[in-house]
Order: C-alpha cells, then sequence, then structure tokens
C-alpha cells in the first residue's frame, strides 16, 4: 500500500522552490483563455471533480482532466473525458491557460507548478473531523530540519501564499464553513454553504433506487452478495504511520466467526495514502478488500451498506446522508488527538462507547445486527449529525457550485485559441 507523510511532502516542496518560482513567471506572462477548465482529483476520475466535471459537461463547456496514471488515462477514454498528463509540458500549459482550475486534494492534482491567476476551485474530498490545513501541526512537519522553526514558519508562509490563491471552497454547512475558512485562511465569501458535489449520489433518487444501484455496482466489483448484509470498515490516515487496528491472526478468527453468525460481510476499505496491510486469512470468503485501485470512489456505494466501521474518517459524515448506524473503532484516540486534533472533541461525533479493539469493536458490530433497538438508536445519531452537518439534500451540489463559479467568472463562454 502506498504511504505519504507530511514529513516527506513538505520536504519535496522545499527543495522545489524554484520549480514554483518558475511556474509563477510562466502564469505572469501566459494569458489565461476564457471559458477553458481543467479538472484534476488524486482519487483519480471521481469524487467531487467528477461530479462538477458533469455538470459543466453538460452545458457544453470546454475542458480537460489531467491525470498521472495510466490507470486513470484508461478510466478517462472509457468515459469520454479528453485528457492530459498533468505533469507533461501539455499538462503545464493547458493549466496555464485554464481560466478554471478544479482539484479536490491539492495543486498537484493538476500542475501544481501553473495554478496561480486562476479561478482556483477546492472541492476537498470530505468534511474534517480531524483538524486539517493550517489548523494541524501535521501539516508543517518536514523530515527537512525537522526541529527548525525557520522551516516550519517557511512552510507556514508558504501554505497560506497557496490556499490565498483558492477562489471557491464550497461547504456543506455553516458549522462546516467555520473549519474550511479557519483551516484554508479563506474568508466566508470565499467559502459558500453551497453543499459537496461528491455526495449528490447519496440525494438522488429514492433510497431503494440508491440502494439497489449501490448493491449491483458492488457486486460487478466483489462477485455476487446475496442478502448478506455489509459492514463497511474505513480506517482514515495517520500520516505514514501504520494503521494500529489491522487486526492480528487471533483478530480474524473473531471477525470470521461473527461475520459467519450474522450473516453478513465485511468490505475493507484501506486509506489509499496509509501503511500497513489488511490480509485476511485464506478462505474468508466474508472479507473483501475495496481499495481505491478497485473502487477510486467509495461514497456512491454508502447506500449499499447496512453498518459503516470508522476511526476519524469523513465517511462519518457522508453517510449520515444514508443514514448508516456507526460503529466508532479508534485504538489511539487519544494519541491521534494531542498529534492531530479534532475540530470539537471527538466524543462529539463518537459519542463515549468508542471500541478500543477488535473485541470491543467486534462485540458492537454484533449489537447493531441483532438487536434492532440498538440498530434504531445508532440510526437516530446519525441523523442527528446529518441535521448539522448538510444544509442540503436536493442532490443539486454540483449545481450550486456550478452557478457560483459562473456568476464569478461571468456567463460568457467565448473561448479563446489555445
Amino acid at each position: 500500500m502506498a504511504s505519504f507523510s507530511f514529513g516527506d511532502g513538505n520536504a519535496k516542496k522545499l527543495l522545489a522552490i524554484p520549480l514554483y518560482a518558475a511556474g509563477r513567471a510562466l502564469t505572469l506572462l501566459v494569458p489565461r483563455a476564457r471559458g477553458r477548465w481543467v479538472f484534476g482529483s488524486a482519487a483519480g476520475i471521481a469524487d467531487g471533480a467528477l461530479a462538477l466535471w458533469h455538470e459543466t459537461a453538460a452545458r457544453g463547456h470546454r475542458a480537460v482532466w489531467l491525470i498521472r496514471t495510466e490507470e486513470q488515462a484508461r478510466d478517462a477514454a472509457s468515459r469520454g473525458i479528453p485528457h492530459v498528463r498533468a505533469d507533461s509540458l501539455r499538462g503545464l500549459w493547458l493549466t496555464a491557460r485554464a481560466e478554471v482550475v478544479v482539484v479536490t486534494h491539492g495543486f498537484g492534482d493538476v500542475n501544481r507548478y501553473a495554478v496561480s491567476g486562476s479561478y482556483l476551485v477546492q472541492l476537498w474530498h470530505g468534511i474534517p473531523l480531524k483538524r486539517i490545513g493550517i489548523d494541524s501541526p501535521e501539516t508543517l512537519r518536514s523530515s527537512l530540519l525537522p526541529s527548525s522553526r525557520l522551516v516550519r514558519g517557511l512552510l507556514a508562509c508558504m501554505y497560506r501564499s497557496a490556499t490565498r490563491r483558492i477562489r471557491l471552497l464550497p461547504a456543506a454547512s455553516h458549522l462546516v464553513r467555520g473549519r474550511l475558512e479557519s483551516a484554508f485562511s479563506l474568508d466566508d465569501s470565499r467559502v459558500p454553504v453551497v453543499g459537496e458535489p461528491r455526495v449528490d449520489v447519496l440525494s438522488r433518487g429514492s433510497a431503494a433506487e440508491r440502494r439497489e444501484s449501490a448493491r449491483g455496482q458492488l457486486e460487478s466489483l466483489l462477485g455476487p452478495l446475496g442478502d448478506d448484509r455489509l459492514v463497511l470498515y474505513a480506517p482514515t490516515w495517520r500520516d505514514g504511520d501504520e494503521d494500529p487496528a489491522i487486526p492480528t491472526a487471533a483478530d480474524w478468527v473473531r471477525i470470521t466467526a461473527v461475520l459467519d453468525e450474522h450473516d453478513a460481510r465485511l468490505i475493507v476499505r484501506p486509506h489509499p495514502l496509509g501503511a500497513g496491510e489488511y490480509a485476511p486469512p485464506s478462505g474468508a470468503e466474508r472479507v473483501h478488500l475495496l481499495g481505491s485501485e478497485v473502487l477510486a470512489d467509495v461514497t456512491p456505494v454508502l447506500a449499499g451498506m447496512d453498518l459503516l466501521v470508522t476511526d476519524y474518517s469523513s465517511l462519518a459524515y457522508d453517510s449520515s446522508l444514508v443514514p448508516l448506524p456507526v460503529v466508532y473503532f479508534a485504538p489511539d484516540v487519544d494519541d491521534y488527538a494531542r498529534r492531530r486534533g479534532f475540530y470539537g472533541t471527538y466524543a462529539d461525533v463518537a459519542g463515549t462507547d468508542v471500541a478500543a479493539d477488535w473485541e470491543a469493536a467486534l462485540a458492537q458490530i454484533a449489537a447493531v445486527l441483532s438487536d434492532d433497538d440498538v440498530r434504531r438508536a445508532r440510526l437516530e445519531s446519525a441523523r442527528r449529525l446529518d441535521a448539522v452537518m448538510h444544509a442540503h439534500r436536493d442532490g443539486r451540489n454540483a449545481e450550486r457550485v456550478y452557478r457560483a463559479i459562473m456568476a464569478a467568472i461571468g456567463d460568457d463562454s467565448r473561448e479563446e485559441t489555445a
């Protein structure tokens, strides 16, 4: 599994300062072309960028998706999406010429050296529970002179300089808006409460239609699932450290026993940047791995699940739109709170009944699957979370984001020659 840490990533940024300077010079000399868009996402052809792509494509805009891998190129081609390598000279040129640049993770979703001067739309990739951006000490860690206050100060300056280029960062609610403004050092004019395009799929059509579609997609990836109930386990990223919840051999025995007893399947969704490997024992037919290499975006299949198990993932917020009962399993919550921190307290979201090991987590999973009262209580908790986290549930977030962009840049979509 690929691993990433802020320490290594920030060291590379410091070493690349001359390239950022050269890119800035390029964008000062090259005019932006009216009506041209570029899209990119670290998740691939997925996430909020894909939802907004469909919105703009339906209105006839000319746009290009900037890809990083051959897998992404094949996916884009299968969808009929024009694409170019982000790290190529063509990718640099298209980014430098685009009037609108759309990303979901960072500037590296497109060509990071040529975003200055664009109308930069940062869709982000989930409502933050853990502190992000400038709110988190992790953001300023560097493996290059890690104890240097000068290095941390330089990184903070670079970060704020970068985030000031963001022109639009949509928020799911006013509560979320405050977190994003703080994390990205933006004023409220740039963080409108228009909803996240990435979760529109959880609000369109009826609940039965969403569930049928999601189960169908899962079966196309994992094989026949029958009437088994599906438990999604989605641990989050720990900045390059190994996931402390990876099951031991004894844990796998307990897991498979609970799944057998309750006619359930465990679908493991490791974080794409996580460290450590989930390796169920051979013959564990009720355990499935659903990594990002299998399914780039897990959001559309949430409606096919019956229970979510997670620690600090934004899926806890996303799944409240379904809604799904949630079991919170966080063996390192105290250390994580000290190192990363949360918006509010962890108990505000997870309550006080947080599982610290697989034995406790499995007891709660079994209770949700076997006791209707327990399930109803967890569903009610999810609905309360939804009520404060999502201002829009009509499946039109991408449309609102598109309208906000067009209101800012103007409706004249005449294009210049590249």
